[in-house]
C-alpha cells in the first residue's frame, strides 16, 4: 500500500478538484433501472452533467466498479480533507 505522504494527498485534492464537480452516482441497470445500460450520473439539478458510460474491452463495466468510480469521485475531497484536518489535530494544530 503506497504511504498517504502530504505530496499524495495534495495530488488527490488537485485531481478531485480538476475533475468534473460530484456528485457522482452509479446507475447499474436492473438494480437503479429497469431499462438501458448502467452509466455514472454526473452532477444534480442545474449541475447535471453528461452521463459518463465506461466499457472494459467491447462490454461495459460491471456494477462493483461503477460504484467504485462514483463513490471515489463523490468522497475523495472530503477523505482527503479529513486526512489533512486529523494531520494537523495530531501535530497540535487547529
Amino acid at each position: 500500500m503506497a504511504e498517504l505522504t502530504d505530496a499524495l494527498l495534495d495530488e488527490l485534492e488537485g485531481l478531485a478538484s480538476a475533475g468534473t464537480q460530484g456528485p457522482w452516482k452509479s446507475m447499474v441497470e436492473g438494480r437503479d433501472h429497469v431499462s438501458g445500460d448502467s452509466f455514472i450520473k454526473v452532477g444534480a439539478g442545474d449541475a447535471r452533467r453528461e452521463d459518463i458510460y465506461v466499457f472494459r474491452e467491447r462490454r461495459f463495466a460491471d456494477g462493483a466498479d461503477l460504484d467504485l468510480i462514483a463513490a471515489a469521485r463523490s468522497y475523495l475531497p472530503d477523505l482527503v480533507a479529513e486526512v489533512k484536518r486529523l494531520r494537523l489535530l495530531l501535530k497540535g494544530g487547529g
